[in-house]
């Protein structure tokens, strides 16, 4: 058999779920007899389905892989959300004197975005700049992006403005960018330069506008910019700008609103839409609502339970509360592993919750020590009732003092210089408690501190928050 037939047979098997097919095949032809070409069909079919590490094995048993074959591997890692493995291909790659194309460059940038990396994401660019990469508007929205994400908006306006975005979607990176940033006005603004430049929105610009209200508590520009889509660019809203909206008037407290908009959908709402709903009964405390929203969820998730369990929690429903743990316990659900990162010397460095796996955890938690007790002296006084609302009984983050951010965070200022500004990452909306801290932290500390979480960044100056405490 040729090898092109064979990587065929591989790819359909792969395509049509027959997992164990496709390595039984492999595993009788020796893949040292496989071309680059055959390699690269496989490599990319095995990481759509999210088997790694039979495409990494490919990938190194192959002889004579091309820029392509990398580029699969590469790719294949960020789709994986397997980002800082992404990165250490892609210097393995430049070691290997292979030279990055665009395409390689695409999918870096992305796990840039996606770490937060602001370090690796400036190397990036200036590796960009210095192989003189052609920006095509792929490249302009990702970079965009990237910035956005690593907490340079700044950055992100100025190649904006230095790149042609005659194409909707730089526009929409930026708009998507401010929106996270919750500097809504701001994305309003851009909107309104879209016209006079002759770029017409689409689906995207709309759920970055509504996004960006929804940050804001701008009710009434939020229900201007959903009539807007219908009634001037004749677009049918989709399940994301429904989600959109009623995370908007969830927000803001108009619950009831925002059930009806869901009861009023022309589409059938999914899950994400209702779990949003149980977010926004969550903030406002309305377990009735909360209850309604979790028996419209078919298969609760350890998210939905957690949500649950807080709201009963916070109005004091506490046998409630003890049920949803129960039933947690009894079908194995786990908590969610809140997880954080902060990039130090172009390294990324994770913590979890109570984390002592770390090689200097002895001077983190010396340094974090001595952080709760410079803003105790400020008059912090931690969220103690958070405890039973955060906390489940699989996963117990012991006490607020070490949650994965405040970690992260002690571990930012053990290695930086006095007023410099630190960043960091988490995969989780984070809590109340921790919220109010850092701020007293940046104050006590005259420094900026960015937390970007899994709903929007915030920036911590003098003692305030960006968000101004709406989130």
């Amino acid at each position: 058999m040729y090898p092109s037939l064979i990587s065929l047979m591989v790819v359909t098997y792969v395509s049509c779920d027959k997992f164990i097919l496709a390595r039984q095949l492999l595993d009788e032809i020796p893949t040292s007899y496989f071309d680059a070409v055959s390699a690269n069909l496989m490599i990319a079919s095995f990481m759509k389905m999210g088997a790694v590490d039979v495409a990494k094995t490919i990938f190194n048993e192959v002889p004579l892989g091309d820029l392509v074959t990398w580029n699969s591997l590469i790719g294949g890692y960020v789709k994986n959300d397997m980002f800082k493995e992404a990165l250490s291909v892609f210097r393995k790659m430049l070691r290997s004197n292979v030279e990055p194309d665009g395409y390689s460059f695409a999918s870096v940038i992305t796990a840039c975005a996606r770490l937060g990396a602001i370090d690796h994401a400036k190397w990036v660019h200036h590796l960009m700049i210095e192989k003189k990469i052609e920006l095509n508007y792929i490249l302009s929205s990702a970079l965009i992006d990237m910035y956005s994400k690593c907490g340079r908006i700044e950055i992100a306006r100025g190649i904006f403005d230095s790149v042609d975005h005659m194409n909707v979607s730089v526009w929409n990176a930026l708009i998507n960018g401010l929106a996270i940033h919750g500097l809504a006005l701001d994305a309003i603004g851009v909107f309104s330069q879209m016209g006079p430049e002759n770029v017409s929105p689409d689906s995207i610009t709309f759920i970055g506008l509504l996004t960006a209200c929804s940050h804001c508590g701008l009710v009434e520009e939020g229900w201007k910019y959903f009539d807007l889509m219908k009634s001037m660019y004749l677009m049918e809203p989709q399940l994301e700008h429904y989600g959109a909206m009623v995370d908007l008037l969830g927000r803001a407290g108009l619950l009831d609103e925002a059930y009806t908009m869901i009861k009023e959908m022309p589409i059938e709402p999914d899950i994400i839409i209702w779990r949003t709903f149980l977010s926004a009964c969550r903030i406002h405390k309305n377990s009735e609502m909360g209850e309604l929203a979790s028996t419209k969820i078919s298969h609760l998730g350890s998210g939905d339970y957690v949500l649950l369990s807080n709201i009963y929690c916070s109005t004091n429903k506490w046998d409630n509360a003890e049920k949803v743990r129960y039933v947690m316990k009894r079908k194995g659900v786990r908590k969610s592993s809140g997880k954080s990162w902060v990039e130090v010397g172009n390294v990324v460095h994770q913590f979890k919750a109570g984390d002592r796996s770390h090689p200097e955890a002895e001077l983190i938690y010396k340094t974090l020590k001595e952080l709760i007790h410079r803003t105790k002296l400020e008059g912090f006084s931690s969220t103690t009732e958070l405890v039973l609302m955060d906390i489940s009984d699989e996963e117990k983050e012991e006490n607020l003092s070490y949650h994965s951010e405040k970690l992260a965070l002690a571990y930012g200022i053990l290695k930086s210089s006095p007023g410099t500004r630190i960043q960091v990452s988490k995969n989780l909306r984070t809590c109340l408690d921790c919220h109010s801290w850092m701020k007293v932290v940046a104050k006590v500390l005259n420094r900026e501190i960015i937390v970007r979480d899994r709903i929007r960044f915030h920036h911590f100056v003098d003692g305030y928050c960006s968000c101004g405490d709406y989130w």
